[in-house]
């Protein structure tokens, strides 16, 4: 089969690998129709991650299950499946809890487990025309049968949707409150999007591109073209001083300064500044234990020189983390058959896969209109 393989930092190419087969009885083999660039595959591709060359990326994937193991009792030959992001195994005591980003199976000596991703596990990743599902009955969402007509908005479903709905369930928006989110990036949109669902009364965006910040007004929000004080400065003022009920980090560990430099305490401190007393704040934005190709000395130990004296003073909350995929995605999977969520308009490019090292490129430089790509295998 073809499949993206990265060669090493800046490099990925589509390659001839072997085909995937059912190892355990358990496994499910599923023929990909979609597969996307997320922003995390960018640590990946730019080297800032220990990913092995010679692997497959891609870890937000959907298709066709084309054959089954002999103890898969669920999935059927035909099944348009989404596969979340996170392997879980389903009966370890994580996945028990809901906890499937954090399963004590699928990645022996780790908590969490995930297609295609550094030190997430053995799993091949899905940018590939064949991709194995292991424990499939747990981990595979059928879809309903608008699945081909919808396949773009349910697509998101294997990670960024339910991630930016997690970015505000971790940060307790309720119905009528207000928040910020920082970073417009697709995760961002998502919990843009979510918080419009969700019903809150005021949604900021906080980042630099004129590109992605018209996705966030499009979606319902007020765009904040500033970092640092300035966009903390903003936001105050359009909440009367009191700052927002609740935030969303939605960046990571590669967050820049005013001054376009890498400070992976920007948007973590911002919050802290930008919330109200009492506030809670939800991580979901990718940081790292250790990040060797880090700005400073902290950052390349994986540390953040985080305001914690005023995000004491001010009594807030904090709550991080990787999403539990399955904890969210029937849910989410309902408002898009019902036409209540469209997770897709955010897609700026459709590409085959062939196209895929292109698509890095550009997608990796911000270049302008790159907002979301998707690959066809």
């Amino acid at each position: 089969m073809k499949a993206v393989v990265y060669n090493g930092p800046f490099d990925v190419s589509v390659k001839d690998v072997p085909d995937p087969k059912i190892v355990r009885p358990t496994d499910v083999i599923v023929r990909i129709t979609t597969t996307n660039i997320c922003g995390s595959d960018l640590h990946m591709y730019e080297g800032r991650t220990s990913f092995e060359q010679g692997r497959i990326f891609g870890h937000e994937n959907l298709g066709q299950v084309i054959e089954v193991g002999g103890a898969v009792e669920r999935i059927k030959v035909g099944d348009y499946v989404c596969l979340p992001f996170n392997v879980g195994c389903g009966f370890c005591e994580n996945c028990e809890r809901g906890l499937t980003g954090y399963c004590l199976t699928a990645n022996p000596g780790a908590a969490g487990a995930a297609y295609g991703f550094a030190d997430m596990g053995e799993w091949d990743g899905g940018q590939a025309e064949l991709l194995r599902v292991p424990f499939a009955d747990f981990n595979c969402l059928v879809l309903p049968p608008d699945a081909v007509e919808k396949e773009e908005h349910y697509v998101m479903l294997s990670d960024i949707f339910p991630t930016g709905w997690h970015a505000t369930e971790l940060a307790g928006l309720r119905p009528g409150e207000s928040v910020a989110i920082y970073g417009a990036g697709p995760v961002g949109l998502m919990a843009t999007h979510s918080a419009m669902i969700k019903g809150a009364s005021q949604v900021f965006v906080v980042d630099t591109h004129p590109d992605r910040l018209a996705l966030a007004e499009k979606l319902g929000a007020v765009a904040i073209n500033a970092v640092g004080d300035e966009a903390v400065n903003k936001i105050m003022e359009l909440t009367d001083g009191r700052g927002t009920d609740c935030g969303c980090e939605c960046v990571g560990y590669q967050c820049c300064n005013k001054h376009g430099h890498e400070d992976n305490s920007a948007t973590l401190n911002s919050l802290v500044a930008s919330t109200k007393a009492t506030g809670s704040i939800g991580a979901v934005g990718v940081f790292v234990p250790q990040d060797p190709g880090g700005a400073t000395d902290l950052a390349k130990e994986g540390k953040v020189p985080f305001d914690f004296g005023s995000f004491w003073f001010k009594g807030q909350s904090i709550k991080t983390g990787q999403c539990n995929v399955k904890a969210y995605n029937r849910q989410l999977a309902r408002l898009i058959h019902q036409g209540r969520a469209h997770p897709g308009q955010i897609i700026s490019h459709r590409l085959q896969l062939a196209e895929a090292p292109e698509g890095y490129k550009h997608f990796d430089n911000r270049d302008d209109g790159w907002t979301k790509v998707i690959l066809k295998p």
